[in-house]
């Protein structure tokens, strides 16, 4: 295990001189029998073996087994010459030792047709565990819509690197994207349109439970955001009854910001919310609702106040903690909430200054280093560089724990991928790697542990992997 290429890097190597060859008669023994299905569905395309799965088995040369003792998401991996055993306190933990122990065999295991041995697994014991509990993604299917599949496949990328929720930006003023049953006209007509014009959509209720599904599989919890009160062209175009004067503004299918506003005086304004959110909750199981709160620019001050104090109360009432940009800070807070700071300047503003004096919990996106909208350089073909240009390296060599001034509580780190120039699913692959295990390493691993010239020798490792299984990545001449 001297030479591993796993990311993020683990908190702890002991290698040896032994290693294990998978063969075609091997067998899986698990005490999960959804991450035993995972495992061997991941090793069959490539290695062509049956690989049963089965809670017994007389000699299983792969283990995974729940145990009594360990940190919640932790998991050991032992290797030794007859065996494989992954022991975890949680399913969770088994799932990312399996992330491990893949990664460890030969990059063609990624392939999806069969291919030449043999499957050797370096031998040693990794002992690991996440620096932080959130490990997120956010994709903006507002700006561009993206169907199920696309962000299936998402899902599928995050997971692989430990990442473990997915932060869905289901509402714009370009796009609603999420059908809610007493409010038709929202994703019916809300979710026509998208930057640009063409295009559109949205999801079913039921589109929305087979994405949690399949999140949940993999260990991946998905918080929806409704942006409010700001960001909300989309809705007032749908629902008349939510303008002043009861009439509609326009599709817009721009990129501009700051411009809309719900009517925060008018009662029909906080029923709708209350109905939006009581639904949005319904088909959500993570504890998490994201209310958005970034760029209401059109909102007076105190308007704002206003807004919050009438809605913030009804997620907690879902039994759903609230989730806001860090905007939100000066604001009467709820018990637990998370601020999500976005800024990109030396020295945090007022409006996180509050957050932090009011002492939220804080969701670290820093667009100077996680935004992966950005650009790598000037010559990257989509992206934005308001927040400056952010190479891999940028995206890696930073602490979480030195980004703000004084203590504060640091819930985890989440990347964000916001789409006006992002069209397509080749698109999302080039900004997220290989960004994204960066910023995945640095969520999940001690920073003890990390340093770029490592973390780079690691990575360079993961492009075959990424062409295997077709991601348009871009290929960062500092790495690859």
């Amino acid at each position: 295990m001297n030479d591993i290429t796993v990311v993020p890097v683990p908190a702890l190597v002991e290698p040896s001189n032994a290693a294990y060859e998978l063969r075609a008669d091997a067998a899986i023994r698990s005490d999960s029998a959804s991450v035993g299905a995972y495992l061997a569905e991941a090793l069959r395309p490539a290695t062509g073996f049956a690989l049963p799965v089965e809670a017994a088995h007389p000699r299983p040369a792969i283990e995974l087994r729940l145990v009594g003792h360990g940190p919640d998401e932790g998991y050991e991996l032992v290797v030794e010459a007859d065996g494989i055993v992954v022991r975890a306190r949680r399913e969770a933990g088994l799932f990312y030792g399996v992330q491990t122990l893949l990664q460890l065999l030969p990059s063609t295991v990624d392939a999806a047709t069969v291919q030449d041995g043999p499957w050797i697994v370096p031998g040693g014991r990794i002992a690991d565990e996440p620096r932080f509990s959130y490990r997120g993604a956010m994709l903006d299917v507002a700006r561009h819509f993206f169907g199920v599949e696309v962000v299936l496949r998402f899902i599928d990328a995050l997971s692989r690197y430990k990442i473990n929720v997915l932060h869905l930006h289901l509402s714009d003023d370009q796009g609603w994207r999420i059908a809610i049953e007493s409010w038709p006209q929202l994703a019916r007509v809300g979710g026509a349109t998208q930057v640009g014009g063409a295009g559109g959509g949205w999801f079913s209720q039921a589109d929305y439970a087979r994405i949690v599904a399949h999140a949940a599989a993999r260990h991946v919890t998905v918080v929806p955001e409704i942006d409010m009160p700001g960001h909300t062209n989309a809705a007032l175009h749908a629902c008349p009854a939510l303008n002043d004067d009861g009439v509609p503004p326009a599709a817009y299918t721009g990129v501009e910001v700051g411009f809309s506003t719900l009517a925060v005086g008018r009662e029909e304004t906080y029923a709708f919310v209350r109905d939006v959110l009581a639904e949005v909750a319904a088909i959500t199981p993570g504890p998490w609702l994201h209310i958005g709160g970034d760029e209401a620019q059109n909102t007076s001050a105190q308007d704002y106040r206003t807004f919050m104090a009438r809605v913030q109360p009804m997620v907690t009432a879902l039994g759903k903690t609230v989730i806001a940009w860090h905007q939100i800070g000066p604001t009467e807070r709820e018990p637990g909430r998370i601020a999500q700071y976005w800024g990109a300047k030396p020295e945090p503003d007022e409006d996180l200054l509050a957050a932090l004096a009011q002492g939220d919990r804080i969701l670290l996106s820093p667009a100077d280093r996680v935004y992966l909208d950005m650009r790598y350089t000037a010559e990257t073909p989509i992206g934005h560089d308001w927040a400056g240009y952010i190479t891999t390296q940028t995206a890696y060599d930073w602490d979480p724990d030195t980004l703000l001034p004084g203590p504060c509580d640091i819930v985890g780190i989440e990347a964000p991928l916001w789409t006006e120039s992002v069209a397509t699913a080749a698109d999302i692959d080039l900004l997220t790697f290989p960004r994204l295990p960066a910023v995945a390493e640095v969520a999940w691993s001690p920073q003890a542990a990390r340093d770029w010239a490592g973390f780079r020798a690691r990575l360079a490792a993961h492009g075959p992997r990424w062409t295997l299984r077709g991601v348009a990545f871009h290929p960062d001449p500092t790495v690859f």
